[in-house]
């Protein structure tokens, strides 16, 4: 593969560079969430990058808040409008100022102020436009290469090929992203159930083995907590078995690398390397927030944890994509790629039949990764799949453990 491969990133004030050049559309709550999207539908087929991303409810969670400011400062991010309805606890002008200190252009709507919902949505339109032309005018391109590249990975629909094709691919394009000097982050301690003493092994240090066994030990608690394990009646429809056996598959998507430490939602990883993004509730005497995660929340975790691309693998097949970061697609089942061509990006299948080699399927991926950054749009942003999911949680602030 090339190791000397670059392209044209944005340039951001914290140093970061982006892959996308986005308007992010915020609301604060799901008062404001119709006009944000009617915002978002507006500019969908014309040469305005517009996402819509917010948190649905009108308390205080530090969590969903710490993720909205994550979003806001994501370096594929290049303007914000926030849009509220006047009376959430998540203030507009607050955010949008936390923005301004990114030195991105922003702006922030209230509904209530605006005399409802046709004044409000033709005002935020023109804001976007507003928005638009300042991020022509102001963004400077930049030279970006894999080294400051984040790749995130989550698997979902998992069928026997899952483990077998799929995220065996991924695995090893993350061991090629990280000797090549970047950045990787997978998910899913939930998919690690029966792995401890594998999982524990990989720290790249006795203190980020400590951590890895703490991650592992609070997931195991949680799930026996909520009775909830992360295995389905479509994974068994897909041929495996176990959770156990589910988890074999998922771990492979990590690759073979030491891991570097273990993440909080919405912390980026301080150094190149691999990190393991723990989304598990930590305890609390809140009842509240013990949400049963979706494909969307954790895409949205990679995301808010500071992934430009994220790997998606699917056995069954899936049509989710994300907001903010562009996702692929990929599956080792060549029935569901066939069956779902529209959706998904890359089939892994080859290495199943023999018709290529793990080495050969590594490079295409990785080359399909370079071409998404370098402006090519994956199935699910030509389809406009940008979901995302925000859920009122509870996690301590933590801190990284860095190898």
């Amino acid at each position: 593969m090339n190791t000397n491969i670059e392209w044209q990133g944005y340039a951001r004030k914290n140093g970061r560079k982006g892959i996308r050049n986005k308007i992010l559309v915020m609301y604060t709550v799901e008062c404001a969430s119709f006009v944000a999207k009617e915002v978002g539908i507006h500019f969908r087929n014309t040469n305005i990058d517009v996402d819509v991303v917010g948190f649905t409810g009108c308390t205080d969670n530090q969590y969903a808040l710490n993720m909205l400011l994550a979003l806001i400062r994501h370096p594929n991010v290049g303007a914000v409008l926030v849009i509220g309805l006047g009376c959430e606890y998540l203030q507009a002008d607050k955010l949008a100022a936390i923005a301004k200190e990114e030195e991105k252009p922003a702006q922030s709507l209230l509904i209530q102020n605006s005399g409802g919902t046709i004044t409000s949505i033709a005002e935020a339109k023109e804001m976007v436009t507003i928005l638009h032309e300042q991020l022509r005018n102001k963004t400077v391109r930049v030279t970006m290469s894999v080294d400051e590249l984040v790749i995130g990975a989550e698997c979902g629909g998992s069928d026997y090929t899952s483990g077998l094709a799929g995220n065996v691919v991924v695995g090893s394009v993350f061991d090629y992203i990280v000797e090549q000097g970047g950045t990787a982050i997978f998910e899913e301690i939930v998919e690690a159930i029966g792995l401890k003493d594998m999982l524990v092994s990989r720290g790249k240090t006795k203190q980020v083995g400590e951590q890895l066994l703490t991650t592992y030990n609070k997931m195991l608690d949680y799930c026996k907590s909520v009775r909830q394990y992360s295995v389905s009646p479509g994974n068994f429809a897909g041929g495996l078995t176990t959770i156990e056996e589910k988890s074999m598959g998922a771990f492979v998507k990590s690759g073979s690398k030491p891991i570097a430490g273990v993440l909080k939602v919405a912390q980026s990883a301080p150094e190149q390397g691999l990190w393991l993004l723990d989304s598990v509730p930590d305890p609390t005497y809140m009842s509240f927030g013990y949400t049963n995660p979706n494909d969307s929340e954790g895409l949205m975790d990679l995301v808010c944890s500071g992934a430009h691309v994220l790997l998606f693998v699917t056995g069954r097949g899936t049509v989710v994509g994300s907001a903010v970061s562009p996702v692929i697609k990929v599956t080792g089942n060549r029935h569901t790629y066939r069956r779902m061509s529209d959706d998904i990006d890359f089939c892994a299948s080859d290495m199943l039949t023999g018709e290529a080699t793990l080495a050969e399927l590594t490079s295409a991926l990785f080359q399909m990764i370079i071409s998404t950054c370098q402006g090519e749009q994956t199935k699910a942003e030509l389809l406009h799949h940008k979901e995302y999911y925000i859920p009122y949680k509870y996690q301590s602030a933590g801190t990284n453990c860095e190898g």
